[in-house]
């Protein structure tokens, strides 16, 4: 969309196109590069199915996550820091049902224009730490609906991974947020709203670190379109190797 905060996305930029299933996830996406989340490295190899390895995949979950230890299905969110102990990335995690609606899009990506316009916003907002991307990876939910759904409404935010090889970011990106909780969550099947609201953050998996960004499975968080960490509404960016929280 025109003026919009989302990074190009779409069939068209070469994403991957999640399958149509409630509560589905990606496939396993092998990192081009190792991403370095809470001082835990995540690499492309897979090794056993054992969850505590920090050496395995990551994937892009339906409903509005983006984990590293295996897929997450469960629907209704629950506050950080998780008991059991996945390390995940939280753009907006509620029931997401791209079978009633929408779709959810990712890639990895060397594009340069891309990443020039990444390391300039980047380091806009972290002036002190010079950063010039040469990877990211960029998952959106595009239009998506909610479980249960009666209704037309559709969330459209993004997620994006970006490092230098030395330093880590992430960046979530929120264009049109409509709805806040699935029905199974005890929401509203037409408005989309009440019961268990959708919960943004961070998890890092060692019960220590966390963050869980304000207003989280409150109403509020449907107003995260005009809130901010870096004083662009609708944008929260988050230095993640070194977790360091950022001002609000």
């Amino acid at each position: 969309p025109s003026g919009s905060l989302l990074y190009p996305y779409g069939p068209h930029q070469g994403d991957e196109t999640n399958p149509k299933h409630d509560d589905g996830t990606s496939e396993a996406i092998s990192l081009s590069v190792p991403f370095t989340f809470y001082g835990k490295t995540y690499q492309t190899v897979f090794v056993g199915v054992a969850p505590t390895l920090s050496w395995c995949h990551l994937q892009v979950n339906n409903n509005g996550v983006i984990s590293f230890d295996g897929p997450v299905r469960q629907y209704t969110p629950d506050p950080f820091p998780l008991v059991d102990g996945h390390p995940f990335v939280a753009p907006y995690w509620a029931d997401v049902d791209n079978v009633l609606g929408g779709d959810i899009f990712y890639r990895q990506t060397t594009d340069p224009v891309l990443l020039q316009d990444i390391s300039q916003d980047i380091s806009q907002y972290f002036p002190k730490t010079p950063f010039t991307a040469t990877w990211a990876l960029v998952a959106t939910w595009d239009h998506v609906a909610y479980y249960g759904s009666t209704s037309e409404k559709g969330n459209t935010f993004q997620a994006v991974l970006t490092t230098d090889s030395e330093i880590f970011y992430i960046i979530f990106n929120y264009w049109d947020i409509q709805w806040t909780t699935g029905a199974a969550s005890d929401g509203d099947a037409e408005t989309g709203l009440g019961g268990t609201p959708a919960h943004v953050g961070f998890n890092s998996g060692d019960d220590t670190n966390f963050y869980n960004i304000p207003g989280s499975q409150t109403d509020a968080i449907i107003n995260i379109t005009t809130t901010s960490n870096v004083k662009v509404p609708g944008r929260w960016v988050f230095r993640v190797d070194d977790f360091q929280e950022t001002g609000v």
